[in-house]
């Protein structure tokens, strides 16, 4: 697996065990924690390509594939828009779009974002749950899993709207985070 340093993964690197390890064994923590109700994939937003009037195509469909095209197959717009441009591409199921404003579309990041952090934790949870299985430092780090996961999460990628080199780079970046968090679990026995 190809390390890549980024934000992204020092981020996750710095806060995935003190975040894991608060949230799991000190109570007064982990009770204050706010519990988030996930919205079901079902009835999550979907994202709608531009509408039939307004293009036949997606004008982002090409960066949603990996790798990204060159600059040079899509040059830079010069188009002077009017804020907001376009039409809302991503429909609620009660049939409402976002966003009416940056703030709206920040706020859902956020959002989005702290059920990530839930997720990560959960997942840190499995990780370490895996250390049980391994016997050695050595067997924690399995190069062709960890592909296998990279590589399956590039693959569903499009299923669920998510371009191919997100998908790919966070799930790098998730299993490089993990990978040194698990060591340290072993060896912690």
């Amino acid at each position: 697996m190809q390390t890549r340093t980024s934000s992204f993964s020092s981020l996750i690197s710095s806060l995935a065990l003190p975040l894991f390890l608060a949230i799991t064994f000190v109570p007064e923590i982990s009770a204050s924690v706010p519990r988030h109700d996930f919205v079901p994939i079902a009835e999550s937003p979907t994202l709608t390509s531009p509408s039939a009037s307004a293009s036949a195509t997606d004008f982002a469909a090409a960066c949603y594939a990996s790798p990204l095209p060159a600059s040079s197959i899509l040059p830079p717009s010069t188009d002077n828009r009017t804020v907001p441009w376009g039409t809302p591409s991503i429909i609620f199921p009660n049939g409402t779009t976002c966003c009416a404003s940056l703030d709206d579309v920040r706020a859902g990041i956020d959002a989005v974002d702290d059920q990530i952090l839930a997720l990560l934790a959960q997942r840190a949870a499995y990780v370490r749950e895996a250390t049980r299985f391994k016997a050695t430092r050595d067997t924690v780090d399995v190069p062709a899993r960890d592909q296998q996961v990279i590589d399956g999460a590039v693959a569903s990628a499009a299923s669920v709207h998510l371009p191919a080199t997100i998908a790919g780079a966070v799930f790098e970046s998730i299993i490089s985070a993990n990978v040194p968090f698990e060591e340290c679990v072993v060896s912690s026995l």
